[in-house]
Parts: structure tokens; C-alpha cells; sequence
């Protein structure tokens, strides 16, 4: 009765059950990482990202104004002020306060504090107070006031006007992510046009040694990428091209060549057959064949590989470090500009979280758009 009409067996809820899991699992610490990117450094360190929504409390410490901004009313000395505008801070609602670190929750909103010889201070709920004393008020500074205050849910773009148009190098996103740009498009395009003509030969073309090759390209898919960036390199640098683009890209090429050659080969072969040779009947060169019938009909395994290779080399920081050696900075790649902010902007969480944010979003976006792509081609072959 377990697989009666209308009833799942329990192993289809349970996978159902699974991938909602890893879905949850892998959604979370991208919206936290997307709402975290628009929160500012004092809401980012007090409470975590799923509060974001909800009015937060925030201990801070703020001085009342110099003594020298005293003023003489009815005989006593009065300083007078809004600790939110004299901080520069944003305003909010004091829930509590306190003059010492060891009780900063020791006065009410509107309470006054007798603080002995240096006078008596009430805090309102909106940050202004009165600070009274019956002797002038003297010293270079004024009272410390431990506020816990009540801020609104608020949100600010300027997190991503520093990481997109600061004219600092070691802030400035968007060269960097230009550079991931220039590397990524033709790292994923040069591979796919050479490896689309080499499945096709290996497919569809008789010659001697084809079988040989193909085992030595499944051989490549295992060699691990380390055991080859120094020896290449040194081979770069010796014809003069591993100090810029076109070095890397090249270097990507030749890592990503195996799995493409591997993956787009195994799709044309399962292609109809009776399509190529009604087509070599009719007089059609093995380039017309190429360009009209295979390369149309390989759209999704063209199409998942780019994905992949677009992905691999949009996160890569190995390979650019390696390959894409600059001291200016005028090539740095996004991944590597992260690097450099966690070296800079270490205790900024909001600016790391906004700049992981932008590294990530293209990605996303491409993967989003393709991936029936991607599915179509990874399953294409699998079922005759």
C-alpha cells in the first residue's frame, strides 16, 4: 500500500526533504550577506543580520559638551545639549543610561544623576540633558554618559559608494571588478571555441591516434592544477607573456581544456548520426557540418561548460596571483581585492560584507538565467 496512487513512497519525501535542506542552507548566508550589506559598522557588531528588521539596542559612550561651553544662569553653571547632534551620531531613543562602565544601565530616560563635585546630569529620551553645578565646571572634557539607545531598522547605500566609487585602491571595487571582467569573458570564450572544434574531430572524424588521444585528455582531468601553475608559469615567463592578461588567459585555457574537450565530446557522440551523413551525402564539408548542425544542436553543453568555466575563473584567486602579477594594482582581480580589504579594512564588517556581496552578484546572476542550461546539458546523453 506504500505506492498506492495519490502516496509518495517515503524515499521521494525524504529527498524532497533533503534538497529543500541544502536550498535553505545555501540561501541564508547570501541573503545575511545581502542584507549585511546595506546595515552600518555599529549595527553589523551588535546584532546579527536577521534583527536587521527590527529596532536594535546600542550601547555607546558619548561625552556632554567641554566645560568651556558652560553658561551662568540664577547663579549656578549649566551645560546644555543633545548627545545624539554633539556626536554626531544617529539619533534614537535612550531606553537606559549611566555615568560608569560598571552600571551603565543605572538611570532611566529622565532620571537625574548626582555625580558629587562635578554636578548633577539629566538625560531626556531624546539625548538632550542638563548638566547642573554650583562651582564652575572645569577640565578640558565632558562627562562620559554610557547611552542604551533604540534605533529604527535602517539601511544605507553608502557602504557601496565606498566600495564602488572611493578613489582609493585599496577600497575601489569597481576596477577590480572590471579586471575579473576582462580576465573572465575571454577565459570562458577561448576555451570553448577550441574545445568545440576538437570534439567535433574526435566525435565525428577518423584519423590515426584518436582513441590515444582521447585517453590522455581523460588522463588531463585528474592532474591537479598546483602541480602545473610553476612549471607553466616559467614558461610564460620565458615568451614574455606572465606579467599581464594574456597570460592568464592562456593559463586558464589550458586548465579548462580537458573538461571541455571531455564534456562537449561526449555530447556530440550521442548526437544522430543519421543527420551527419545525410548531410555528407549532400556534399557538406566537415566545417559546414561544424558550424550548421553540430554547433546548434550543442547549444546546452556549450552552454553548461561556460557556466562552470565562467565560475571557476570569476572566483579564482590562484591563478591571478600566479599569473597576473601587478604591484600597481592596475590588474587586480576581485578576489584579490577582497584579500586586500581584509588586510585594510579588517574590523570593517560592513565594508568586507559589501564587497563580497558585489563579488558574488554576477555569479548568481548567471546562474539564475542559465541554468535550464545547465541542467540540459549535464542530463543530455544520459537517457537513450
Amino acid at each position: 500500500m506504500k505506492n498506492v496512487a495519490g502516496k509518495k513512497p517515503t524515499l521521494v519525501w525524504l529527498t524532497h526533504i533533503s534538497v529543500a535542506a541544502l536550498v535553505i542552507l545555501w540561501l541564508l548566508p547570501t541573503f545575511g550577506l545581502f542584507i549585511s550589506s546595506f546595515r552600518t559598522a555599529d549595527q553589523i557588531s551588535t546584532s546579527g543580520w536577521w534583527k536587521a528588521l527590527f529596532p536594535q539596542e546600542i550601547n555607546t559612550l558619548i561625552r556632554t559638551a567641554a566645560p568651556e561651553t558652560q553658561q551662568q544662569i540664577d547663579g549656578g553653571y549649566v551645560i546644555e545639549g543633545n548627545l545624539f547632534e554633539e556626536s554626531g551620531q544617529k539619533a534614537g531613543e535612550i531606553s537606559v543610561w549611566g555615568t560608569s562602565s560598571r552600571a551603565i544601565d543605572a538611570y532611566q530616560a529622565g532620571d537625574t544623576a548626582d555625580m558629587g563635585e562635578d554636578g548633577r546630569l539629566t538625560v531626556q529620551a531624546n539625548g538632550d540633558y542638563t548638566l547642573l553645578n554650583d562651582v564652575e565646571f572645569t577640565g578640558s572634557r565632558g562627562e562620559r554618559v554610557f547611552l542604551t539607545t533604540k534605533t529604527p531598522p535602517s539601511f544605507t547605500l553608502d557602504n557601496y559608494r565606498t566600495v564602488l566609487f572611493s578613489g582609493q585602491t585599496t577600497d575601489n571595487m569597481a576596477k577590480a571588478f572590471f579586471n575579473t571582467l576582462t580576465v573572465t569573458i575571454p577565459a570562458t570564450v577561448i576555451p570553448i571555441l577550441i574545445a568545440a572544434f576538437a570534439a567535433y574531430a574526435l566525435a565525428w572524424m577518423d584519423f590515426p591516434g584518436r582513441a590515444l588521444l582521447i585517453a590522455v585528455i581523460v588522463g588531463l582531468l585528474v592532474v591537479p592544477l598546483q602541480l602545473a601553475l610553476i612549471p607553466l608559469l616559467k614558461l610564460h615567463l620565458a615568451v614574455g607573456i606572465g606579467k599581464g592578461y594574456l597570460g592568464v588567459w592562456l593559463a586558464h585555457t589550458g586548465f579548462g581544456l580537458p573538461l571541455a574537450i571531455y564534456l562537449l565530446r561526449n555530447y556530440m557522440v550521442g548526437l544522430p548520426k543519421d543527420i551527419i551523413e545525410n548531410a555528407r551525402v549532400d556534399g557538406a564539408t566537415d566545417f559546414q557540418i561544424f558550424t550548421k548542425i553540430i554547433l546548434p544542436l550543442s547549444f546546452p553543453a556549450l552552454a553548461s561548460f561556460a557556466i562552470f568555466q565562467f565560475l571557476w575563473t570569476w572566483n579564482d584567486l590562484l591563478v591571478a596571483l600566479v599569473f597576473l602579477i601587478d604591484s600597481s594594482g592596475e590588474t587586480t582581480v576581485m578576489t584579490r581585492q577582497i584579500v586586500e580589504l581584509l588586510g585594510t579594512r579588517g574590523g570593517n564588517w560592513e565594508i568586507l560584507a559589501t564587497a563580497a556581496f558585489v563579488s558574488i552578484s554576477v555569479p548568481l546572476i548567471v546562474f539564475f538565467f542559465m541554468q535550464k542550461y545547465l541542467v540540459r546539458g549535464l542530463l543530455a546523453g544520459s537517457v537513450k
